[in-house]
C-alpha cells in the first residue's frame, strides 16, 4: 500500500527549493542503487520555479545527468517550441543548461511533427516510446504533477471521458482549459511510478487539495497515488483546507 506524506512550507519560493532538493537526492538514491534515474516532469508556474532551483542548487553536480532519463506526464498539443508547451518550458528553465543526452530525453509528440495534428496518432506513438524498454512503461523513479484549482492532474480533468482512458498514454480533446488538445499520461500509469509528487501553491488550490486529501475520489489528484509513496508537496495557502 502506499505511504502518504504531507508536506507544508511557508510559499512558493520555499517549496520550489524543498522540492529541488529533494528531486536531486531521489535522482542520486536512484543512481546508486540502480544505475539510473527516470523522471517524470510536469508544467505550470511551479513547475518551472523548481527546475530553476534545480539549475541553482549546488548539489546538482552530484546528479550524473548522462544516466537520467526525462519523461513528461502531459502537454499541450501545439507545435514543437511552442512557449505554452512544457517541453519549451523545461528546457528554457534547466533541461539547455544540462548537456542531456538526447536520446534521453522523452518530450510528448508536437502538432507540427512526424503525425501532423492527429493527436490519437501522436498519443499511440509516445505509448511506443515508453515500451521502447521492453516493459510497457519504465520504472518511473518519481513523476511530479501539479494539482488544478478543480482537482485535475496532468491533463485528467474531473468528468472528462479521457481521465478514465485505458493503456499507458491518450489524446485529450476539448479539454476544458486551453489549448483543447493535449496529449496526456492515463491515470495506470502515472499510478505505476514508484513515488508520485503533487505539488501545489497558493490560496486556488487549496478547496481540490483538502478535497484529495480528504478521499473525494471524483477529483484525480486524490487517485494519483504512487506504488510506493505518495508526497504532497505544498505552500502553506495550497494546504489551508487540508
Amino acid at each position: 500500500m502506499s505511504e502518504t506524506v504531507v508536506v507544508v512550507v511557508p510559499d512558493a519560493d520555499v517549496l520550489a527549493s524543498a522540492v529541488a532538493a529533494r528531486l536531486v537526492t531521489t535522482i542520486i538514491e536512484a543512481q546508486a542503487v540502480r544505475g539510473r534515474a527516470d523522471v517524470v516532469l510536469t508544467g505550470g508556474r511551479v513547475a518551472a520555479k523548481v527546475l530553476r532551483a534545480v539549475r541553482d542548487l549546488p548539489a546538482t553536480a552530484a546528479v550524473d545527468w548522462s544516466r537520467v532519463d526525462l519523461w513528461w506526464g502531459d502537454e499541450r498539443f501545439l507545435p514543437a517550441g511552442d512557449p505554452e508547451r512544457n517541453e519549451t518550458q523545461a528546457r528554457e528553465a534547466l533541461l539547455d543548461a544540462l548537456g542531456l543526452d538526447p536520446a534521453r530525453v522523452h518530450p510528448m509528440p508536437a502538432s507540427d511533427g512526424a503525425d501532423g495534428e492527429d493527436a490519437a496518432a501522436a498519443a499511440a506513438r509516445y505509448r511506443d516510446e515508453l515500451a521502447s524498454g521492453g516493459d510497457a512503461l519504465p520504472h518511473f523513479d518519481v513523476l511530479m504533477l501539479g494539482v488544478g484549482e478543480d482537482g485535475h492532474v496532468a491533463s485528467l480533468f474531473p468528468g472528462h471521458p479521457d481521465a478514465t482512458a485505458e493503456g499507458t498514454a491518450t489524446a485529450v480533446h476539448d479539454s476544458p482549459k486551453p489549448p483543447p488538445t493535449r496529449i496526456s499520461l492515463t491515470m495506470s500509469a502515472i499510478r505505476s511510478a514508484a513515488e508520485v509528487w503533487l505539488v501545489a501553491a497558493g490560496p486556488d488550490k487549496a478547496e481540490a487539495v483538502g478535497a484529495a486529501l480528504g478521499g473525494d475520489t471524483s477529483l484525480p489528484a486524490a487517485r494519483a497515488t504512487g506504488a510506493a509513496k505518495t508526497v504532497w508537496l505544498l505552500d502553506t495557502a495550497a494546504a489551508a483546507k487540508r
